[in-house]
């Protein structure tokens, strides 16, 4: 069994509405597109399923990257995290 002091795990967001009209994002804050969600929903069922526990989050302010967050701690049952 491997015993690891830390990890970082770096999740993207999921798919915004402007990547689904192949448009530039940037800083634009855009919402996760309906694909995105389930993107997001599928990371945090397949981070649960690999035992994955986290005790803080570092998030973007950007809708897209909180909105993808949250779903995944929804999967997970991580509310009780500190995100900055």
């Amino acid at each position: 069994e491997e015993s690891f002091a830390h990890r970082v795990v770096f999740v993207r967001h999921g798919e915004s509405t402007w990547n689904k009209e192949n448009r530039f994002t940037g800083w634009t804050d855009v919402p996760l597109s309906d694909k995105g969600y389930e993107e997001a929903k599928a990371a945090g069922q397949s981070l649960k399923a690999k035992g994955f526990e986290f005790d803080l989050v570092h998030t973007s302010v950007l809708k897209r990257a909180i909105m993808t967050f949250n779903t995944i701690a929804e999967e997970m049952d991580h509310h009780h995290i500190p995100v900055h």
